[in-house]
């Protein structure tokens, strides 16, 4: 399926500018709806209620409003609102360049691509391979639907990632969790790059996972369509209960269980290679055995009928 822009930009790089279009670079494909309904099968529509007077309210009545105090309400009308809103715009000034990794990931929010549109293309290369080469990555300004908003636009290696970023005071501190550091000891931190050294990968394989749960309820969909009862599954049991494990014995039981786990891949392919013990004497070259020839018995003479 062919992909379809949503927006054409205009990305301004100092004194040049570079005409983009903008694609979106995921798609809502998580969770699997499932409609409210009545009794009798039938849908049913959502309706708001004063809670002064318990009436349904039309939605073309109704007014927005911002509690200041409780029950204390300034409304707006919507040409008041329309002001407020940022005056879009199609260019995206680039207001600096930053190290590449520089941006905490817990900063992005939604992620488009830009591809160049019509005479775009000199520029846009030179931009990507500008920022590949610098180890840099762009911070631009954005106002999109009313907003204004902050993007980091980066080199990828079929294009640019346009990254929606949020704003700090969108992003909770760790530090407010107060979380107490515990002393670690050397053999515990040993044990524990050990376990991560069993376990790591060259790189992220987002291929390799799927969404389980949406499979397990796609699954039970088409069982309920084919008329067949829904049997919910069982709960993993906890083998620990409300033990307490001591951390050194956790870490070395992770370690023979990552071993066991890589060592029973090896030994089925193993088994699969190594033939079994018929096969090896079916194909095994057998020496020929020296027999004594039979003696063959002279058959008397057949007795030969007179005829009459």
């Amino acid at each position: 399926m062919t992909a379809r822009s949503i927006a054409s930009l205009t990305l301004s790089f100092g004194l040049v500018s570079i005409p983009v279009k903008l694609y979106s670079a995921t798609e809502s494909a998580a969770g699997v709806g499932f409609n409210l309904l009545t009794p009798e099968g039938g849908r049913v529509k959502q309706q708001y209620i004063s809670e002064a007077t318990g009436e349904v309210v039309a939605r073309s009545d109704m007014k927005k409003g911002y509690e200041f105090e409780k029950g204390h309400f300034v409304v707006f009308a919507p040409d008041e609102l329309k002001a407020l809103e940022e005056g879009a715009s199609h260019v995206v000034e680039v207001v600096s360049f930053v190290p590449e990794n520089s941006v905490d990931p817990l900063y992005f929010d939604k992620a488009y691509f830009i591809a160049p549109d019509k005479r775009g293309g000199k520029p846009y290369s030179l931009l990507q391979q500008a920022m590949r080469e610098s180890e840099r990555c762009a911070l631009a300004k954005w106002s999109y639907k009313g907003k204004s908003r902050i993007v980091q636009i980066r080199p990828a290696e079929d294009g640019m990632v346009f990254q929606q970023l949020l704003f700090a005071d969108e992003v909770r501190a760790l530090s407010d969790l107060h979380i107490e550091q515990a002393t670690v000891s050397d053999t515990e931190l040993k044990l524990a790059l050990q376990i991560i050294d069993q376990v790591s990968e060259d790189a992220y394989d987002p291929t390799a996972y799927e969404d389980e749960e949406k499979k397990r309820i796609l699954e039970a969909i088409d069982r309920k369509i084919a008329g067949k009862q829904i049997v919910s599954p069982e709960a993993p049991t906890e083998e620990t209960g409300g033990q307490v494990i001591d951390l050194m014995d956790a870490l070395r039981a992770s370690l023979s269980a990552n071993k066991a786990k890589k060592a029973a891949p090896a030994k089925a392919a193993a088994a699969r290679k190594a033939p079994a013990a018929d096969e090896v004497l079916a194909t095994k070259p057998r020496r020929p055995v020296k027999r004594a020839a039979p003696k063959v018995e002279e058959a008397p003479p057949a007795k030969v009928r007179a005829r009459k």
